[in-house]
């Protein structure tokens, strides 16, 4: 059993001796509030921020997000894989008696709450995915698309080689449409200041998820058996649209919704329909 510490802001030590560090909006009056668990992007602390936040309790939702292996608050699992860091979110919900969830991720996300539905298939009502990746398929179709495609081409070198790319990589401006600036102006604004956040302890944790993202994930997409919605923008530069069609195929009970003038951000301002979908899809 792990030991749970903590309140909004906690931390479980799994039976390796690591900590992982979670955040939850629940509290004594929303102890009976639905729960949906949300899988942060590349690079972010897992902090729960504002728009996310916000949406969920205007739908009576609480929220839980754990902070994956290198981040701040959770020490580093050397060669894990995306079920693994899945895993750490399944130990983080027994501690805190979560049983029943929906699972939703952004980006890099994506794949770890697949990978939740995947590993826990009796307890999941729905999954999102928004701008998520997909898992490497072995061609350079893969990469077509993306702006910048250095980090997880270097993470197909090895560790070391993405590690060498991270210090030496800097934001490829195009890697964002005029839609996604304004998103991060305005609503989503804290995105950027997390994922600063996210990055300022070193390159650990995001040099741990594009190796995981580009090696197997540890679990199969045909898993998944809850109803699964997949989020994309069409103008995505960093997550091409290939990606969610590729997923689609291969998911047993998949939906697409393509926002085709959106871009890896601007498509998170669909966040509050897709909580809509899941509060319909959970209640079926």
């Amino acid at each position: 059993m792990a030991e749970l510490t903590g309140g909004r802001v906690g931390s479980v030590t799994r039976p390796d001796g690591r900590a992982v560090r979670f955040f939850d909006t629940g509290g004594a009056d929303d102890s009976d509030a639905p729960v949906v668990v949300w899988h942060h992007g590349t690079p972010q602390t897992g902090a729960v921020i504002q728009p996310i936040a916000d949406a969920a309790a205007a739908r009576g939702l609480r929220v839980v997000s754990v902070a994956r292996p290198g981040y701040p608050g959770s020490d580093a699992l050397a060669g894990r894989t995306v079920a693994d860091a899945a895993s750490d979110v399944l130990a983080v919900l027994d501690a805190l008696g979560v049983d029943r969830f929906a699972t939703l991720g952004a980006s890099g996300g994506g794949p770890h709450a697949l990978a939740c539905a995947a590993l826990a298939p009796s307890r999941v009502s729905a999954v999102v995915s928004l701008a998520g990746i997909a898992p490497y398929w072995g061609d350079v179709d893969w990469f077509a698309g993306m702006a910048d495609p250095g980090g997880l081409r270097a993470a197909l070198a090895g560790r070391d080689a993405r590690a060498a790319c991270a210090e030496t990589a800097e934001f490829e401006p195009e890697s964002f449409t005029d839609r996604d600036y304004e998103t991060l102006q305005g609503a989503w604004a804290a995105l950027g200041a997390d994922a600063g956040a996210g990055a300022a302890e070193g390159h650990t944790g995001e040099v741990d998820d594009d190796l995981a993202y580009v090696t197997p994930w540890g679990v199969e997409l045909g898993a998944v058996t809850a109803p699964t919605l997949l989020v994309q923008g069409g103008r995505d530069r960093v997550i091409p649209a290939t990606h969610a069609g590729w997923m689609l195929e291969r998911l047993r009970r998949g939906e697409l919704w393509l926002r085709p003038r959106e871009g890896h951000v601007s498509v998170l301002t669909a966040l509050p329909v897709a909580l809509d979908w899941v509060i319909a899809t959970s209640t079926r």
